[in-house]
């Protein structure tokens, strides 16, 4: 299961890292040629022929990798062995997402939205239905999460095919190295790229540093991450997704107070669907670790355990989702270079962090949770503050009388989930009571926040 965590950790990475560029992408394939039907075709000509040959190079070389992402499992042979197999199984996924947020671009471009933004939704139930489905019935349950990788990536590729049609923007794939469009997309895709990937190498060294701590860290660390991707994907990526394209108009037509005012809604929107998911997150980790994860060889102990890093991760969840409002911001106005800057800032200080709280304050896997969550603060509060500067990014509207009431509204659902967890152990709970009882907490506590926040004059005309 380690050795699956730890690579599934990168997967990860590459498919939030994906997402997290895919409205430059988007921009990009509108303003060069206008999207013609020969720049898509040249352009996935020459996507098809990198990826593949990436694949190969990985397949054939992936012990390399191995010592790369995962060094803790280099140097045991059986471990590396069941590490090698299971990264061949999964490597694919990595050509499968690329295509995947190509063809999410050309929707984008046509400013179709729906299907990109729930398209990353399909990997984590992916995940989460292989691991509860299938893993426990098969001898080695750690293949189901690698299969389900790649399953996902078939899927999520699948999904895109219809709406290209709807669009008649399916592309043929031409290698034409000589398409002036393409050499233009690549040459100002690679600063969104850099900005993006970075972020997703804070994951990669999260996973590093766990493949070095106790046997487990890197299981803990990976179940604790699918769980903050999951409101991740639903809300920030698909949110700062759909902002792009309406903040790069504004600031064209050189509308300010529109740009301010956008920017401002996309906030208000991120913190009023991150304080319940933080609440969630950090007083029902155990329960919600144990509903999806408990079984097999993951025991409560793990359970206990992967709660830890969850907290950790998720008190950073509302500034993970922030970057993915902020750094469109920075996108619209052409101006990838900044976001790049900061996000090596937050790399260095991740990589810091990560030794001085898992091995100096022997923090463990706990340790490299706040890290990240840091290195996200951190981050968020520069980009702000550099908004801000510009004249681009109104706090006080932010922080209004709008945030008080959702405020209170946490604090009605923190009440309930502390009283819930008074009387129900879900240690002691089989499978399906877990189940039963999770259903019963997740509705009631939406009815208790959403109910509170209408109550106080919340509206859907708050975010618009």
């Amino acid at each position: 299961m380690n050795k699956t965590a730890a690579q599934l950790n990168f997967f990860s990475s590459i498919k939030v890292g994906g997402w997290t560029f895919l409205s430059r992408v988007a921009g990009l394939i509108r303003d060069i040629d206008h999207g013609s039907q020969e720049f898509l075709n040249a352009l996935l000509g020459i996507l098809l022929t990198a990826l593949f040959v990436f694949t190969v190079l990985a397949l054939l070389f992936a012990p390399i990798f191995i010592l790369m992402f995962a060094p803790g499992f280099y140097f045991d042979i059986q471990k590396q062995e069941l590490a090698v197999g299971l990264l061949r199984i999964m490597f694919p996924y990595l050509a499968l997402i690329s295509l995947v947020a190509f063809a999410a671009g050309i929707q984008n471009s046509h400013n179709k939205f729906s299907i990109p933004a729930a398209t990353p939704l399909i990997f984590n139930l992916s995940l989460i239905g292989s691991a509860w489905l299938v893993a426990p019935k098969i001898d080695i349950p750690v293949m189901a999460l690698a299969w389900g990788v790649l399953l996902a990536g078939f899927l999520q590729l699948l999904f895109q095919i219809a709406p290209l049609a709807i669009i008649k923007k399916i592309p043929v794939p031409k290698i034409d190295f000589q398409n002036q469009g393409v050499k233009k997309f690549f040459i100002l895709i690679l600063p969104a790229i850099l900005a993006g990937g970075i972020a997703q190498i804070n994951l990669l060294i999260d996973t590093i540093f766990a493949s070095l701590l106790m046997t487990g860290s890197p299981t803990w660390l990976y179940v604790s991450d699918r769980l903050i991707q999951f409101p991740m994907g639903i809300f920030a990526i698909a949110i700062g997704t759909v902002l792009l394209p309406s903040l790069s108009k504004a600031y064209a037509e050189k509308a300010e107070n529109t740009f301010i005012l956008q920017l401002e809604h996309a906030f208000k929107l991120i913190f009023f669907l991150a304080i319940p998911s933080l609440i969630g997150l950090v007083l029902f980790a155990s329960p919600l670790l144990a509903t999806i994860f408990q079984r097999g060889a993951f025991l409560w102990s793990d359970v206990e355990q992967a709660s830890l890093s969850l907290i950790g991760f998720a008190f950073g969840l509302p500034f993970f989702m922030a970057m993915k409002v902020l750094v469109p911001a920075f996108f619209s106005r052409q101006d990838t270079k900044t976001p790049m800057l900061i996000a090596l800032l937050s790399l260095l200080v991740n990589i810091i962090l990560n030794y001085l709280l898992a091995f100096y304050l022997e923090l463990g896997h706990l340790g490299l949770a706040i890290a990240s969550s840091f290195s996200a603060v951190m981050s968020v509060i520069i980009l702000s503050l550099l908004l801000k500067k510009d004249g681009l990014i109104s706090f006080a509207g932010i922080f209004s009388p709008f945030s008080f009431k959702v405020l209170i509204a946490g604090i009605a659902l923190i009440s309930f989930l502390l009283i819930y967890n008074q009387y129900f152990n879900f240690e002691l709970f089989t499978e399906i009571q877990r189940l039963l009882h999770m259903s019963i907490a997740v509705v009631v506590s939406l009815l208790v926040y959403f109910g509170v926040s209408f109550m106080l004059g919340i509206r859907v005309t708050d975010f618009r």
